[in-house]
């Protein structure tokens, strides 16, 4: 292990174009691959979430790397969501209650451009557009590319592999196929996929709905979500179920289905969307996976991270911030002075996979909670405690998703994990009508509720830790 290693990157995308800045910028040369064109050249985003949530642990990994301020400069902060009633009437829910804590939404592909700038203006790195991975000889560390341009497949030898390759990652393939070792691998789908529609910026320019929040349409069974952009316009994705259900992507075939769902479920944002049909009809319908493996590495020849390595579904906001994480905590891996890729790898799979387990698990609690428990009078009550907590108690207070989206200091299973016992003690006392949240409190009676509820916490996770949860 040295600086002299020939490092081989698949992906260019976010996680590895910052993992080969990074790298780079440590004094190791990097090859950096990736199938498809220049997206700084070509529109390559083809039905794939064009805006992203951007967030504390994401914000973490730019900064290390010295980009966080120009990501800055094209992120929308959201300071809260609006829910949005089948009515067209709509509330507030801001994400906590401490001043300044809010999440971006960001285009995919313009922090993809602006990291891929970084990383050209390096010395030490070069890209390879239109090259893609066919082949990976784990042994010997030569992968097989195709290159669409010349038509012709060439190979390529390195000392060491990383796949960013994403939820659908060639070298995760390799290790499942050629069983050279033993490894675990599940693929778990939501029943339920995406499809993309546009909100568009009016005559003006300007945007037709708050760009100040997240928007979401929350109906129980399924949900529309929409999330701004610098040009005006808001990104929509429907969250609907493939084949169940009054209304799901297999039976809305037709202008006439398509209207009537909306029109039924989502009328006020039926209004903004001119070209509903149109692109519901021509839009891909995408999918909803989870991806949990181990080990992540193969010898001291090949490790995957990013996606590659843990795909979650999109609904706590963290696929990019936890790719990102993952190459700072992978930095701080190499801080340690280990002598081998080998140890460097098991390390950085040692100190991660439980973190990632752990988003990838809140990531699908999530998904419920937006689609139908954000509406629910339970939830909205003990929203309100937690805001009020958080807002007169901001340095003993922080309500699980805080933990998870501001707390970039706590690793996701301790979020995961003492988050999940403090909702249960919460709710208990809502329940047990131990709290009225009807009546405004003082900031005694709500000290003593934030004591009731850290005791009831350690409780649950004491009562948990016996029982091996």
């Amino acid at each position: 292990m040295n600086k002299d290693d020939k490092i081989l990157i698949i992906g260019a995308g976010l996680c590895g174009s910052l993992l080969a800045l990074r790298l780079a910028q440590r004094g190791y040369k990097i090859e950096l691959f990736e199938s498809r064109p220049d997206l700084r050249k070509v529109d390559i985003s083809a039905g794939r979430s064009i805006n992203l949530a951007l967030s504390d642990r994401g914000l973490k990994g730019l900064e290390l790397c010295g980009v966080v301020e120009k990501a800055k400069s094209i992120c929308i902060p959201m300071l809260g969501r609006q829910m949005h009633d089948v009515k067209g009437n709509t509330f507030d829910s801001k994400y906590s209650g401490r001043e300044g804590e809010y999440i971006n939404s960001i285009s995919r592909g313009d922090l993809n451009a602006i990291l891929l700038d970084e990383v050209d203006s390096h010395e030490n790195v070069n890209i390879h557009f239109n090259k893609k991975c066919i082949d990976v000889d784990l042994d010997e560390t030569r992968i097989q590319f195709y290159d669409y341009k010349t038509k012709k497949e060439f190979s390529v030898i390195g000392d060491v592999i990383f796949g960013a390759d994403g939820a659908g990652s060639i070298l995760r393939k390799h290790y499942i196929s050629e069983r050279k070792f033993l490894f675990s691998y599940s693929q778990n789908y939501l029943t339920h996929g995406y499809k993309e529609l546009e909100i568009p910026a009016d005559e003006n320019g300007k945007n037709q709905l708050s760009k100040g929040h997240l928007h979401i349409w929350p109906r129980g069974d399924f949900m529309l979500i929409a999330l701004p952009n610098m040009d005006g316009s808001f990104t929509v994705t429907l969250f609907l179920s493939y084949d169940e259900g009054e209304y799901s992507f297999a039976n809305l075939t037709s202008e006439e289905k398509i209207t009537e769902f909306f029109e039924k479920e989502f009328p006020d944002a039926l209004a903004l969307i001119p070209n509903i049909k149109e692109e519901f009809l021509n839009n891909p319908t995408g999918f909803l996976g989870t991806v949990k493996c181990s080990p992540w590495s193969y010898q001291n020849k090949t490790l995957l991270i990013g996606d590659a390595s843990h795909a979650i579904v999109p609904f706590y906001g963290q696929g990019m911030n936890a790719s990102f994480e993952d190459v700072y905590v992978f930095d701080g891996i190499l801080n340690m002075g280990l002598n081998t890729w080998q140890e460097v790898f098991k390390a950085f799979e040692k100190e991660r996979k439980k973190d990632t387990d752990a988003i990838a698990d809140l990531a699908v609690d999530n998904f419920h909670e937006m689609k139908d428990h954000v509406a629910n009078p339970l939830f909205k009550e003990k929203r309100k405690i937690e805001m009020d907590l958080e807002e007169h108690f901001p340095e003993e207070y922080f309500s699980k998703y805080a933990m998870v989206t501001f707390k970039e200091d706590i690793p996701y299973s301790e979020a995961m994990k003492k988050g999940r016992a403090q909702d249960k003690a919460l709710l208990n006392l809502i329940a047990d009508d131990e709290i009225n949240t009807h009546l405004r409190m003082s900031k005694d009676e709500l000290k003593q509720i934030l004591k009731t509820i850290k005791e009831e916490t350690n409780e649950i996770l004491q009562e948990d830790k016996i029982a091996g949860l």
